[in-house]
């Protein structure tokens, strides 16, 4: 099989992880033609012992560490605010959270890219997720019928410097408490204490408000059919709280509405 069929598959992530690191997709595919062109070149090569998706962005890495320094300085040009958030972080927290985050690999992954050790890259997520819930503080909803693990959300939820506007058991509860006061995220479980569904409270609030939203649930298979849009941020109980603020973290990132609101 050709380089290129290899590659191929994997070629429109790694231009979206370029894009993301340098804010600008005619940058970012410079990097990434320079990395295919010296790969075709037999300047660098994909190392055998990884995944072709792995070596592939470790080459890019060594590319961008080689030559794209330059561009890890501040911009004021650029029109997507969320591009503006990533560049306020640190290079190399920016590329460890994008990895995981973003692009979808684990942290063993991140570090065979990053050429850096595990603990390395735990540490780089956990001080980008810091500077991320600093700056996008938001006010949350919590739908949650289970008072000690409600109380546990909470309190994960303003450790991260967010404020609970309310607790809701149930559907009605959820609707009214929205009514109220406008959250910034959801965070919702779905079998609720009235026989009530959280994805019933979800939909009445996404038809009113453009929200992120993040279900908590002993049962992720009633979202997971396959049947309608699945959630993009499904935690399963038990969960560890370091999954619930990373999670938290990049659906207020990510969300396309904090984007825009966002300074």
């Amino acid at each position: 099989m050709s380089l290129l069929a290899r590659l191929a598959p994997h070629l429109p992530y790694v231009r979206r992880y370029a894009r993301a690191l340098t804010g600008d997709q005619t940058t970012g595919d410079h990097y990434v033609r320079v990395a295919l062109e010296a790969l075709a070149a037999g300047e660098r090569s994909l190392d055998a012992a990884l995944s072709p998706r792995v070596a592939l962005y470790r080459v890019f890495h060594a590319i961008w560490l080689s030559s794209g320094a330059q561009l890890e300085a501040r911009r004021d040009d650029l029109s997507d605010d969320a591009s503006q958030r990533l560049l306020r972080i640190a290079p190399r927290s920016r590329q460890a959270f994008l990895l995981t985050a973003l692009e979808g690999f684990t942290p063993t992954e991140a570090a065979q890219i990053l050429d850096c050790d595990f603990g390395e890259v735990e540490r780089l997520i956990a001080d980008a997720q810091s500077e991320i819930d600093a700056e996008l503080a938001t006010e949350v909803l919590i739908i949650e019928d289970e008072p000690v693990i409600a109380a546990d959300i909470e309190a994960l939820v303003r450790e991260l410097g967010h404020d609970v506007i309310d607790i809701a058991a149930t559907r009605g509860e959820a609707v009214e408490a929205v009514a109220r006061k406008t959250p910034g995220l959801v965070l919702a479980d779905i079998q609720l204490a009235d026989g009530s569904s959280g994805i019933d409270a979800v939909k009445d609030i996404l038809a009113r408000l453009d929200v992120p939203v993040i279900f908590i649930t002993a049962f992720p298979e009633r979202l997971l059919t396959g049947e309608r849009p699945e959630p993009t941020f499904l935690i399963t109980k038990p969960f560890q709280p370091e999954t619930v603020k990373a999670a938290i973290g990049q659906a207020l990132f990510f969300h396309p509405r904090r984007a825009r609101q966002a300074a």
